[in-house]
C-alpha cells in the first residue's frame, strides 16, 4: 500500500496536525540546517538521488512529515512500515511488491521505517539483504539515540540526519499558519491573541503535534471563536490530562528509582526496576541511567561499579528482553549495595565552574609541547620533568599558576575512595616536605 495513496488530510475527522502536515519542501517550518538553500538534505530529496537514511529527533519535530515531502517530491514508489504494527512478513512482502514497481514501471521503493527504533535486533537485520541489493531505499524515523537502537550493520549503511526541537517562532509560524489555512481552522472564523498565540508556542516545548492539537481543542471550547490566554490554558491542562499522565508517572518511577539505588535500597530498587519493565519502558533507557548513575553516584568508591553497569548495557544489547532483565537486575543491585560517592561528580563541577569565572588561563610554559624549533626558542616544555624519572611523587605543578594548590576532587572516606584519599594525603605530605627542605 503506498503510504500516502488514502490521504489524512481529506478525511474531516482527522487530527488537525495531521491535516497541516507540510505537502513540499516550502511548507516544511524549520529544521533549515538540513532543508535550507544549499544544504544536503533539499539537495537530494530535489535530486531524487539520496540513499538509505535515518531522521532522529525529539517528537513532533517533523519526522513523519519529511517522508510525506519525500512522496510528494520523489518519483519513487513509497511505503508505510509501521515497527509497532507490522513484522518480518510484511517486509517480505513489500519487497516482493518493490521488485514488481521496478520490473513493470522502472520505480525504485523507498521504505519509510515509523519508530524503527521498537524493532528488535532480528527485525532490523530482515532490511539489510534488501538495502544492500538496492530492492528498497530505506527511511527510518526514531526519537532515540541510533547509535544505541539501531543495528550497527544498518547504521554503517545509512546516513542519520538529526533534527532540532523547532523554535518558538516555528511553531508560532505553524499555529497561525492553521488558523488561516482552507485545510486547517479558517472556516471557523477564529480570532487569537498574539500573546495567547506565544504563550502556546512556548508551552509546547518544540512539539508542533503536541501545539497543533492543544490549538483545536481550544478552538472547540473557545466563547464566540476568541482564542484567549485563558482558554488556551485550559486547553493545555485538559491535554496534560488525557496525554501526559504516562509520561509524569514515567518520570516519577525512574526518579523512585534511582534515589532507591543511590539511598542504597536494593529491595526498593528492583521494585522500580520491575514496574518499568512490566510498564514497557525502554530497557535501554534503563541502562543508560545505570551508566550514569554508576558515575554520579558511586564514583571511585567502587570504581567496578561503572564496569557493570556498562557490562549490563552490553548484555542487554545483546540478548534483549526477556532474559535482558536479568543484567539489569545484576547491576541494579550490585550499584545499590556499593559504597556511594559524588566526589567525581561534584570534581567536575567545580572544575567546570572555576573555567567559566577565570576563563582560558595560560598554559605553564613546561606543560607546553615543542614540536618546532621556533617553539622551542620561545621556551616550551622549559622545566618539565619526566614523572618516571622522579623518586616517588612529582610535586611540579599541572595547573595554571593562577589556580596552583586548587582542589575540585574530594575524595570521600568511603569505600575505596577511603584509599585514593589516603594516597592523595600522602602525596601532599611529601610535597610539603620536599618544600620545607628546600627552603
Amino acid at each position: 500500500m503506498d503510504l500516502f495513496e488514502h490521504s489524512l488530510e481529506k478525511n474531516s475527522d482527522s487530527p488537525l496536525a495531521e491535516k497541516m502536515r507540510p505537502r513540499t519542501l516550502d511548507e516544511v517550518v524549520g529544521q533549515q540546517h538540513l532543508l535550507g538553500p544549499g544544504k544536503l538534505l533539499r539537495q537530494l530529496i530535489e535530486s531524487d538521488q539520496f540513499s538509505s537514511v535515518i531522521f532522529w529527533g525529539p517528537p513532533g519535530t517533523g519526522k513523519t512529515s519529511l517522508g510525506r515531502v519525500i512522496a510528494n517530491s520523489t518519483s519513487r514508489h513509497f511505503v508505510f512500515f509501521s515497527a509497532v504494527l507490522q513484522g518480518v512478513k510484511d517486509i517480505r512482502q513489500i519487497v516482493t511488491e518493490a521488485r514488481q514497481q521496478r520490473a513493470q514501471q522502472g520505480r525504485r521503493t523507498i521504505l519509510f521505517v515509523d519508530e524503527i527504533h521498537r524493532l528488535n535486533k532480528s527485525q532490523q537485520d530482515a532490511f539489510l539483504p534488501y538495502v544492500e541489493k538496492g530492492d528498497i531505499t530505506l527511511i527510518g524515523a526514531t526519537t532515540e539515540n541510533p547509535s544505541f537502537e539501531v543495528n550497527s550493520a544498518l547504521l554503517s549503511r545509512s546516513r542519520v540526519f538529526v533534527l532540532e526541537t523547532l523554535s518558538v517562532e516555528d511553531i508560532s509560524l505553524l499555529l497561525r499558519r492553521s488558523i488561516d489555512s482552507e485545510r486547517g481552522l479558517k472556516d471557523r472564523a477564529l480570532t487569537v491573541d498574539d500573546e495567547a498565540l506565544e504563550h502556546l508556542a512556548r508551552a509546547s516545548q518544540g512539539d508542533a503535534r503536541i501545539a497543533l492539537n492543544t490549538l483545536e481543542l481550544a478552538a472547540g471550547i473557545a466563547p464566540n471563536g476568541n482564542i484567549d490566554q485563558d482558554c488556551l490554558i485550559q486547553a493545555l491542562q485538559k491535554k496534560a490530562l488525557h496525554y501526559d499522565k504516562g509520561a509524569e508517572e514515567h518520570y516519577n518511577v525512574i526518579s523512585a528509582f534511582i534515589k532507591s539505588v543511590r539511598g542504597s535500597d536494593p529491595d526498593a530498587a528492583l521494585y522500580w526496576l520491575a514496574r518499568m519493565l512490566e510498564a514497557g519502558e525502554d530497557p535501554m533507557f534503563i541502562a543508560r541511567r545505570l551508566v550514569i548513575l554508576a558515575s554520579e553516584d558511586i564514583g571511585n568508591a567502587d570504581p567496578r561499579g561503572l564496569q557493570i553497569a556498562i557490562a549490563a548495557q552490553q548484555a542487554l544489547h545483546l540478548v534483549g528482553l526477556p532474559e535482558g532483565r536479568i543484567p539489569l537486575a545484576q547491576a541494579t543491585s550490585y550499584l545499590a549495595t556499593a559504597p556511594k560517592s559524588n566526589a567525581a561528580y561534584m570534581g567536575i563541577k567545580r572544575a567546570q565552574q572555576e573555567v567559566q569565572n577565570s576563563g582560558s588561563l595560560a598554559v605553564p610554559l613546561h606543560l607546553r609541547n615543542a614540536p618546532t624549533k621556533l617553539m622551542k626558542a620561545q621556551n616550551y616544555g622549559d622545566g618539565y620533568r619526566y614523572p618516571h624519572d622522579e623518586e616517588g611523587i612529582s610535586d611540579q605543578s599541572y595547573l595554571p599558576d593562577d589556580l596552583h594548590g586548587a582542589r575540585f576532587y574530594q575524595p570521600t572516606g568511603r569505600g575505596y575512595e577511603k584509599t585514593i584519599g589516603e594516597r592523595i594525603n600522602h602525596w601532599d605530605q611529601i610535597k610539603k616536605s620536599r618544600r620545607e627542605s628546600e627552603r
